[in-house]
């Protein structure tokens, strides 16, 4: 039994008291966790916070000054975790003490315990003269700060006991450290690198040894034989590739009960004959560096009959799961996670090992069904199943396992209802179903799973709305019910939750799960509430004035949304709020300084797409320090806002469409030493960015597109990866951007020069600009033709240099370019033939545009090996000869089910960017429109205004999935294709002018989709045949032919024409009036102005109404 605590009628000694406050004047206090010691207020110093004194002697005994990391909960999401975390992080910081620690600790003569762990002291080394501080038997600077070596005067310690110097230094382990022969606790962790004194195996009474997460490389393990006390060891990360004998060294440990080697460098050796790990209970074998390694540890680690828990998880282990593990019947703990099993889940882990509390199977590959034998795993606590591709219904006898606390089956591809039976499972706190195909209604019963702290349901097909009996699930802290149908009044939902969960509830998310109707002052009776997450719903309506009484807020996310008013007169309240997502909305109105002045601890600001207006005074200095900004759409110029300067820890920063006229100062460049991504796109910026800058740009992502920028192109730094100047006024070269002297490499993978003025040859100096992955120079004045060395971006995906004047060739630099997706070399003066290498080379090309140029020649049938071409324009230039047969070889254009965008990844490393879309200008129905975000539902194949010949091929009407079709004003001949009415994706056909003969095929009436077709100007003949969309097409799309019937005015004289038969039952000839068409046509004229006049006139009813449009076609985005 200790004798030490704090007793009332202790004294402290004067001359310890005097030395605790000399120590405590040299710390840093910032949140004054010491205003106790002081002798004003209370002289006894064993009343001190931290401080123990001997109740016998009242010397000081202990000095508990640690600062715990603070543990993140499970509630928050993984969108907004980061938010949270900080702000404890924060509060951590700010409680840790720091500055020096004063040598007149040696004073404390009886000092016997000494925890500084957890604080920040700046990196100094561990200071020697704690050594002399002989008296200690417990000392713990566990992450502190310290950082060099360990003090070999530590040796001197001899009455130690417990020594924690994790993350507390870097350097050797000083052999002295072999003297300490009472220590029965050595933590070293993350502290030392090298090899091992062999003096550590002095420390026979040693029970507890951590060596993990170092840089040893340690060649002999024979100094361990000594430590036969030993039940811990953790070797994490050593290499022990020439430690061949290891095994038999840690076998003869006859204390030995936890092994952990993950992450280590095992050696390549035959098993033992004979191992005897009589005492050991667990066994990590995680990560282990070379898979021959751990097939071998396999071996060895399966013939541990005794052990408890084995963990084998990030091995990368294929197949099937081992079935030697059944042999293991004691096994309470089995972790096979983040491995490559691609088998289903064998019968014996049901019902082989009766003893098993914990199961992860998470991140494999795991297949099959989850048997109904599950429910024989009676003692099972958790059950990790998450990121497999499981199948079929979640087994009805779950319930049985009564036990079970955490489970998570999200990630698979589950189906059927949620079983009633969890409404049984009553010690269940964790439940996580998402990212499954699960269906029908959420179950009432799981109302009586009372003990739910956790419950994640979202992205799934569950429909219907949240059943009321859920609000009795008071201990409920975290819901996540998005992306479902539950098609439901917000308003219902907080009725639900509030008389019970709203006193415990933590994080509540529910996006993209069709809520409508308005917000409630329901708000007030969430008191812990720490997210809230609505985005993506149709929730309108101004925010409830209680909403702003959320006073432990610390994210909330309502951006795609209809909210209405001024959001800030409601969250000017919420002082905790560190995560605020709020754009594009339809709010309206004046923010002022007032309204953001309670908001500082706010560093996530996102509220784009709304109409706001910032007001602040030119000095203002806002009290928050963001991180992330988003004010894009607001109204914020005419003037770059100088209170910017104040906000130098923003690393993402967007103020497109601002209605900035400014120029660019220097401090801008300057002041954001973390900027990582910067939109200033859409604005009025004018001036020489070249003349602003005294360093090259850094910042990773920069986007100053549709501005009147001007000059020369800006210096970049190689840390510059994404990079938009497009719609600009920048002339002149590009030779001192593109070729800089002194730069030897830029790491630049997407650059946009569009749209400017500049001119002359393309500088040959790419390979400056290897990872180049999408390069963007159309619209500008370029002459000449490619240079050789653009034959060096091997990784180029997209290429445009449309609308420019180079001339020669196709360019032969682009043999190279194998991993091209889409090529625009169109509106230029190339010249002569397309060579047949295009389709050997160019095999992945989707999209194909070199219109407006000078080729001749045939089309090289090569070009009918691109199968995933499908979009190819050959337009307005001089090809001659045949339409290839072969164009039923391009698969792309039968499919279907296509991507919306023609997306381009990168292996560039950044966090904001690592995928984005294709965009490319595509003329269709004679008309040029841009297209991106669903251009790869596009499938074009124009081939107008050539001297091709012959006939239109049959194989081409095999390309169901062709959308767009032009072969006019070339000198085709024949009959129209019969089969053309097995294109039943078409929407246009334009074969006009050409010299076509015979009927217009009866099938185009199967064309239900057809909106254009235009057969003008052939030498057609007989009735055009009827249908849905034919008869409403101009009479010019049929002209210069010899056609008859409508829409032409001219009758077939060969055929009489079906008469109209009225309800009447009367025919009619066809000339009289047909009043039903000329009554839809008023109906029409009456209802369009009954619709669009309140729009003229209130200006409410229009901007709520394009705020729904704008809802609408996000919806039909998602849905594509």
């Amino acid at each position: 039994m200790s004798t030490f605590g704090v007793c009332r009628e202790t004294v402290c000694i004067p001359n310890e008291r005097e030395t605790l406050l000399k120590f405590k004047h040299h710390l840093n206090d910032s949140s004054n966790r010491l205003s106790s010691w002081n002798e004003t207020v209370d002289s006894n110093c064993c009343n001190w916070v931290g401080v123990v004194c001997n109740n016998i002697t009242a010397h000081v005994a202990e000095l508990h000054l640690s600062t715990p990391f603070p543990s993140f909960r499970d509630a928050l999401d993984e969108n907004a975790y980061v938010v949270p975390n900080s702000e404890a992080y924060e509060e951590y910081t700010r409680s840790q003490f720091g500055g020096e620690i004063n040598p007149c600790l040696v004073d404390l003569k009886h000092l016997n315990y000494l925890d500084l762990s957890g604080n920040r002291f700046e990196s100094k080394p561990i200071p020697s003269f704690i050594a002399a501080i002989t008296s200690l038997t417990h000392l713990n600077l566990s992450n502190s700060g310290f950082m060099g070596i360990i003090p070999p005067q530590i040796g001197n310690l001899c009455n130690l006991i417990y020594l924690d110097l994790s993350n507390a230094a870097s350097g050797t382990v000083p052999s002295q450290i072999g003297n300490l022969s009472n220590l029965l606790y050595l933590d070293l962790s993350s502290s030392v690198n090298g090899t091992i004194p062999s003096r550590i195996g002095n420390l026979s009474n040693l029970l507890y040894l951590d060596l993990g997460n170092n840089n040893l490389f340690i060649e002999n393990l024979d100094w361990l034989s000594s430590l036969s006390e030993l039940e811990y060891l953790d070797l994490e990360g050593a290499n022990l590739s020439q430690s061949f004998h290891f095994l038999h060294t840690l076998q003869a440990l006859p204390s030995l009960m936890h092994l952990h080697l993950s992450t280590c460098t095992l050696p390549y050796h035959n098993q033992p004959s004979f191992l005897n790990f009589s005492s050991l209970l667990s066994l990590d074998l995680s990560a282990i560096s070379h898979s021959s390694s751990i097939s071998f540890a396999l071996k060895w680690a399966f013939e541990l009959k005794k052990l408890v828990s084995l963990t084998l998880r990030s091995n990368n282990i294929e197949g099937s799961i081992c079935d030697d593990i059944r042999n293991l019947t004691f096994l309470e703990n089995l972790d096979l996670s983040w491995n490559s099993l691609s088998s289903s889940i064998p019968d014996w882990i049901y019902n082989g090992l009766p003893h098993l509390k914990f199961l992860y199977l998470s991140r494999n590959n795991l297949q099959g069904t989850i048997s109904d034998a599950l429910g024989n795993l009676t003692s099972l606590i958790t059950l990790d199943l998450y990121g497999n591709q499981l199948e079929g219904p979640i087994p009805s006898s779950i319930e049985k396992v009564t036990s079970l606390v955490t489970l998570d089956l999200s990630g698979n591809q589950l189906k059927g209802p949620i079983p009633n039976s969890f409404g049984n499972m009553t010690s269940l706190v964790r439940l996580v179903l998402s990212d499954n195909q699960l269906e029908g209604p959420i179950p009432t019963s799981l109302a009586n799973a009372t003990s739910l702290v956790t419950l994640v349901l979202s992205q799934n097909q569950l429909e219907g709305p949240i059943p009321t009996s859920l609000g009795n699930l008071c201990n409920l802290r975290k819901i996540d019910f998005s992306y479902l149908k539950l098609n439901q009044y917000v308003n219902e939902v907080f009725d639900i939750i509030a008389p019970c969960i709203s006193l415990r509830l933590e994080t509540l998310q529910i996006q993209s799960s069709q809520l409508s109707g308005n917000l409630t002052n329901q708000f007030e009776v969430y008191k812990n509430i720490l997210a809230l997450r609505l985005d993506d719903n149709k929730i309108g309506g101004e925010l409830p004035k209680s909403l702003g009484k959320l006073s432990s807020l610390i994210s909330l996310s309502m951006s795609k949304n209809q909210f209405s008013g001024n959001p800030f007169e409601i969250l000017r309240s919420l002082s905790k709020l560190s995560y605020l997502s709020i754009g594009d909305n339809c709010f309206e109105g004046i923010v002022k300084e007032d309204h953001l002045e309670n908001l500082t601890r706010i560093r996530v600001f996102g509220a784009s797409g709304s109409n706001l207006t910032l007001k602040v005074a030119p000095n203002w200095h806002p009290t928050f320090h963001l991180t992330y900004l988003d004010l894009s759409s607001w109204q914020l110029g005419p003037n770059i806002p100088p209170w910017l300067q104040s906000q130098n820890t923003l690393q993402y920063l967007a103020m497109s469409n601002t209605g900035i006229s400014d120029s660019i100062p220097t401090w801008f460049w300057e002041n954001f030493s973390s900027l990582q991504f910067l939109n200033l796109s859409n604005n009025h910026i004018h001036g020489e960015i070249a003349k602003s800058l005294r360093n090259p740009i850094s910042f990773t992502v920069i986007d100053l597109s549709s501005n009147h920028l001007y000059g020369e192109l800006p210096f970049l730094s190689n840390h510059v990866l994404w990079l938009d100047l497009s719609k600009n006024s920048f002339s002149k070269c590009m030779n001192d951007f593109l070729c800089c002297k002194q730069c030897k490499k830029f790491s630049l993978y997407f650059l946009n020069l569009a749209s400017n003025n500049l001119s002359g040859k393309i500088p040959d100096c790419w390979t400056k600009w290897p990872d180049l992955v999408d390069l963007y120079l159309q619209s500008n004045h370029f002459v000449g033709n490619l240079p050789s060395s653009m034959g060096s971006l091997v990784s180029l995906q997209s290429l445009s240099i449309s609308n420019n004047s180079l001339s020669g060739i196709f360019p032969t630099t682009l043999k190279k370019n194998f991993d091209m997706i889409s090529l625009d070399l169109g509106e230029n003066n190339l010249s002569e033939t397309i060579p047949s290498w295009i389709g050997e080379s160019l095999l992945r090309l989707k999209i194909l545009r070199l219109r407006s140029n000078n080729f001749s020649g045939d089309i090289p049938n090569e070009m009918c090996d691109m199968i995933f071409l499908q979009n190819l324009d050959l337009a307005h230039n001089s090809l001659s000869g045949n339409i290839p047969n072969c164009f039923n070889h391009f698969k792309a254009i039968l499919q279907k089910n296509k991507s919306p965008a023609l997306t381009i990844y990168s292996n560039a490393s950044s966090i904001y960017t690592g995928h984005y879309e294709i965009d490319i200008m595509l003329w269709i129905k004679g008309r040029a429109a841009e297209y991106s975000s669903i251009l790869g539902l596009v499938t074009n194949i124009d081939l107008s205004d050539n001297n091709l010949s012959g006939e239109i091929p049959a194989e081409i009407t095999e390309l169901d999935g062709l959308i767009y079709l032009n072969l006019s004003k070339n000198q085709l001949s024949g009959q129209i294709p019969r089969s053309i009415g097995n294109m039943r994706m078409l929407e246009s056909i334009d074969i006009s002018k050409n010299q076509l003969s015979g009927e217009i095929p009866l099938t185009i009436s199967n064309l239900s989709f057809l909106n254009y077709l235009d057969l003008s100007h052939n030498h057609l003949e007989g009735k055009i045949p009827t249908g849905t969309q034919i008869q409403s097409f101009e009479a010019s799309n049929f002209v210069g032919n010899n056609l008859c019937g409508p829409p032409l005015l001219t009758n077939c004289s060969s055929n009489k024409e079906i008469p109209f038969i009225n309800h009447s039952g009367m025919e009619n000839d066809g000339h009289e009036v047909n009043w039903f068409f000329v009554g839809m046509a008023l109906g029409f004229v009456v209802g369009f102005w009954i619709v669009v006049a309140p729009l003229f006139i209130y200006r409410s009813w229009r901007y709520a109404y394009f705020c729904f449009l704008d809802d609408l076609w996000y919806k039909l985005q998602t849905f594509w």
